[in-house]
């Protein structure tokens, strides 16, 4: 009996090997399946009745014990956290990069379409033909911009669609984390570990850190503890936080977003890119929190600079009829900021705005003013949030209250808080302004009849005939017809004087004086004139009104050709031109793609060689298991046989007791 009990617990050992390296094989492409592996051991022998000591009664499985490393699991989540992260941000860049694509329907290439339209009507200023299709290019232009906002504003739809859907994927998912919690202590009561349910956990929990980046705590019971955010938890035992999308309660109305944590009955807890640190949900916040707002920013910037440029030119010409030039485009140049400060009545009290002061000198940027100190002594300072730089009290001139109140200006920009609002602000308060969120989506072409676009020059000049010099005309024009220019019937003359000691050339038109140098404009009032050569002592210029020439000045296409010098007038950062603005932007767009891929690229590298470590350990190997299948298999028959000879004993003991 002995032996047959021997032989039927090695059957019985080596029938659940079989079926544990079946299970290994069946769950080969289960995804989270770690492998299994029996564990056996003797079965206390008994101490026999001569003295040949103890009797061996078999063999018994211990426990089936998983492969598995909680230290590679967790490097592996929060790996693949990372790159979930960067990879969704750069799906997200790369789709912005087409809206800052060249090519012939690129916006770069409907600016040059539309400076170059100008050439026709240098040639001929009175032919309708080339004067509308410069205003069909207008209308493209905005049209293009118009088209280029609406791309940025449908992938923010897409980005926000995106994260309520994952935000309700990880809610379900927390819930089966929860449930496998419960399901995983009853299990434990028996004493073993329930392999294929822990299997199932680090499963889900592996999904959820593609969503979001978790840490996660065991407790004595088995069950596991998901944190997000630091100290917030998504899953504690049995119970379930829930998560969800909203836009941030710092700055209302700013579309900027944040992630919410909640208990049941509990109170919400904002949670920023930062804070959530890895997942899709951090990569698509920081592409619509940071890189949508960069690419509005860089749209913006490129619409208000030109259309500013082409504005102000248009003002300085006269038009078919005789009429100083009116806009070309409608910009939007004044913006309120998104305050987080409050009055007693829960108001805010009063509207900061920025407003532009100087196209030129504009930068893609939002802005912060930020409050500090407590009242009355509150110190203030501006942050250009694309840069850090900050001005403050010490910059020239200060930025405090009072200069904020009056309108302060900073890059091109004029900052204005009125004074009830700013004696309501606390510390650590601020007023965020996105200058340029809207410029793109709201330019319109405001010329539609042709003969009021301005390419005649209010200006003429007359070189003296009878100048002794070389003087030779480069340009007249006016810089602002508002501010005067030669009334008609009474040019100005421009007399030189050459000194002759020291060889020095002034000029003068009898009020206003100065020194010529050739090439540089003599700017008098509201106008301008560039003249190059060397004057002789006495020599004169005439500049007059262009209206004295009566109808002449229909034939004059001086304004046109200002405008195609504006080509290459260097606008965008104090050094690129006109026509080059929108390849800055591409850079700027491709530089900030190409950052993101080579993030995207060596987190995929490292993820894939953590997950790599991890199913060294856990997965599973079919010609490993092939081989044990074998092994177990000649084991299984071994023990039948150690079964038959037993049986072939027990009879042999029968068969002579019978005789």
């Amino acid at each position: 009996m002995s032996l047959l009990n021997v032989g039927v617990s090695a059957l019985n050992a080596n029938q659940q090997a079989l079926t544990t390296t079946g299970h290994n094989i069946a769950n080969v492409n289960t995804p989270g399946y770690s492998r299994q592996t029996v564990y056996t051991k003797a079965i206390p022998g008994q101490t026999a009745s001569c003295a040949s000591g103890f009797i061996g009664k078999g063999v018994q499985v211990a426990t089936v014990m998983r492969n598995y490393s909680a230290l590679l699991n967790r490097q592996s989540n929060a790996a693949n956290a990372t790159y979930a992260a960067d990879s969704s941000r750069l799906q997200g860049l790369m789709q912005m990069q087409d809206v800052f694509s060249g090519g012939d329907g690129s916006l770069g290439a409907a600016i040059n379409n539309m400076m170059n339209a100008f050439v026709d009507v240098q040639a001929a200023p009175t032919d309708a033909t080339g004067r509308n299709v410069v205003l069909t290019r207008m209308n493209e232009l905005a049209a293009r911009f118009n088209s280029a906002a609406r791309t940025l504003d449908e992938q923010k739809y897409s980005t926000e669609q995106q994260l309520a859907n994952d935000v309700l994927l990880v809610n379900d998912l927390a819930s089966q984390v929860a449930d496998l919690n419960i399901q995983i202590t009853r299990a434990l009561s028996s004493g073993h570990q329930p392999n294929d349910l822990l299997d199932a956990r680090d499963q889900v929990i592996r999904d959820i850190n593609k969503y979001v980046q978790t840490s996660q705590v065991a407790a004595d019971d088995g069950s596991v503890s998901l944190f997000i955010g630091g100290s917030q938890a998504l899953v504690m035992g049995a119970n379930v936080g829930q998560l969800s999308i909203a836009e941030t309660q710092e700055y209302p109305g700013s579309q900027k977003l944040s992630l919410y944590f909640s208990q049941p009955g509990g109170q919400r807890v904002e949670l920023s890119a930062a804070m959530v640190a890895g997942g899709e949900i951090a990569g698509l916040l920081q592409f619509n929190n940071e890189d949508l707002v960069e690419g509005r920013n860089l749209l913006g910037r490129l619409m208000l600079t030109v259309g500013h440029e082409l504005n102000q030119q248009n003002n300085r010409g006269l038009d078919l009829n005789g009429n100083a030039g009116a806009d070309l485009f409608a910009l939007t140049t004044k913006t309120s900021g998104y305050a987080n400060i409050t009055d007693g009545n829960n108001n805010v009290p009063g509207t900061a705005t920025a407003e532009v002061s100087d196209a030129l000198e504009l930068k893609p940027s939002d802005y912060k003013i930020m409050f500090s100190g407590t009242q009355p002594n509150v110190d203030v300072s501006l942050v250009r949030l694309s840069d850090g730089k900050t001005i403050n009290g010490n910059s020239t001139p200060p930025l405090t209250i009072a200069t904020l109140a009056g309108g302060y200006k900073f890059d091109g920009l004029t900052f204005t808080v009125p004074t009830p609002l700013s004696a309501e602000a606390k510390d650590g308060q601020s007023i965020l302004f996105q200058p340029f969120n809207k410029a793109a989506s709201e330019v319109k072409a405001l010329l539609h009849n042709p003969d009021e676009l301005a390419v005649s020059s209010a200006l003429t000049a007359n070189i003296n005939k009878e100048n002794k010099g070389t003087l030779q005309l480069s340009f007249v024009g006016a810089n602002d017809l508002s501010l005067g220019i030669p009334a008609p019937q009474a040019p100005v003359t421009l007399t030189f004087s050459v000194n002759a000691t020291t060889g020095e050339i002034s000029y003068t038109d009898g009020i206003a004086s100065g020194t010529y140098k050739p090439g540089e404009p003599i700017t008098i009032e509201g106008w301008s004139i560039i003249l190059t050569g060397t004057p002789a002592d006495g020599d004169t210029v005439e500049v007059a009104n262009a209206l004295d020439l009566g109808d002449g000045y229909k034939l004059n296409a001086g304004n046109a050709g200002a405008f195609l010098d504006l080509r290459d007038q260097k606008v965008f950062d104090g050094g690129t031109s006109l026509t080059d603005g929108f390849s800055a932007a591409m850079a700027v767009v491709g530089t900030r793609t190409q950052s993101a891929q080579l993030a995207a690229q060596l987190s995929s590298t490292v993820a894939n060689n953590l997950e790599l470590d991890r199913t060294a350990v856990s997965g599973v190997n079919l010609d490993e298991e092939a081989a044990r299948l074998l092994q177990y298999q000649q084991a299984y028959q071994a023990s039948s046989k150690v079964i038959q000879i037993a049986q072939s004993l027990f009879d042999s003991v029968l068969n002579a007791v019978g005789r």
